[in-house]
């Protein structure tokens, strides 16, 4: 019997994890991991053409990787695609098996536990907690039997798992997220992860500790429809600013936050939040600037120099802007 070379790519994030992770449970293989904190999305060009090979790709958008994607089918890759970014530039090819979903209420893990009809669900809906989707999450928990309490735990895990991701290199983060999925592997239940693991431990502690330095922060700049937040150029700063975002979207939905982080060359990387409800998308913003990208609701720049700050802000605001 043959073996094919398998390599599973994956966002660092709560949903590019869970979505692995229940695929992996569902076709248990030994396979090769490419991974990097949650901006690090230029995944695909990683992985080295050639024939034969079958690729896994969760969590990561098609049109940020169309370039090596396209060589991996020309070099004779087969390739399953899992995700919700921006898939515009989709080829039609026979070794693509696709299973992209852009719709607002859907992540990664949601596409999986579509795909395997619910069969590690809570895996599912912890990723959807982690990409700020509680209200789909909450659904599936409750239409799953799942009480208060055990609902209340999924989210913990994804807010963490989601958290840990966030950083400009794998050097600020806690656990690296190839070390991460490791930990968690073994694990059929989410909930024994919780309760059994020294990784989850930690991530709840260092959580906790980041945490605590965002009650003194104040927006920079203001406006009634939409906020901007400065972080300073810290380690803490960088792993809490998708936190950060989250919870600014999730207490005033209908208002447009803009994070920005300033990198170690003294340049920014930004999280962007639509509001609620709006009719245009955090990705049309992130996506007229040539590191951006994202999804309707949460979009980003992953680098955006720092004489440009300005005129973004300026951008932001007039884009989120009120009709009238």
């Amino acid at each position: 019997m043959s073996h094919t070379h398998i390599i599973d790519v994956f966002n660092g994030d709560a949903d590019g994890i869970c979505a692995l992770h229940q695929l992996r449970l569902a076709q248990p293989a030994s396979s090769t991991l490419i991974t990097g904190v949650k901006r690090d999305i230029a995944l695909l060009r990683q992985v080295p053409p050639q024939a034969g090979i079958q690729v896994n790709v969760f969590d990561i958008s098609l049109d940020a990787n169309i370039d090596a994607l396209q060589t991996l089918l020309e070099h004779g890759a087969s390739i399953r695609y899992f995700d919700h970014h921006a898939a515009s530039k989709q080829p039609s090819h026979p070794a693509l098996h696709s299973f992209i979903d852009e719709a607002a209420d859907v992540c990664s893990s949601l596409l999986v536990d579509r795909y395997l009809n619910g069969a590690f669900r809570p895996w599912a809906i912890a990723a959807a907690f982690g990409d700020n989707l509680n209200g789909p999450a909450t659904a599936l928990a409750q239409a799953s039997g799942l009480n208060a309490e055990k609902i209340a735990q999924l989210q913990e895990l994804g807010t963490l798992l989601n958290y840990n991701a966030y950083g400009e290199t794998v050097s600020d983060l806690a656990i690296t997220p190839a070390t991460l999925y490791q930990a968690i592997k073994p694990y059929t239940s989410a909930f024994d992860f919780i309760e059994h693991t020294a990784e989850f431990r930690l991530l709840r502690d260092n959580y906790a500790a980041d945490n605590t330095r965002l009650g003194q922060l104040q927006p920079l700049q203001q406006q009634p429809h939409a906020a901007v937040y400065l972080l300073p150029p810290e380690k803490w700063a960088r792993r809490i600013s998708g936190i950060l975002a989250n919870r600014l979207a999730s207490a005033q939905p209908q208002q447009a936050f803009a994070i920005l982080n300033l990198d170690s060359a003294g340049d920014y990387l930004i999280s962007v939040r639509a509001p609620k409800g709006s009719t245009v998308g955090a990705v049309g913003l992130c996506c007229q600037y040539p590191s951006g990208g994202g999804r309707f609701s949460a979009g980003g720049i992953n680098h955006l120099p720092a004489e440009q700050r300005d005129d973004f802000i300026q951008r932001f605001f007039a884009y989120f802007a009120p009709a009238g």
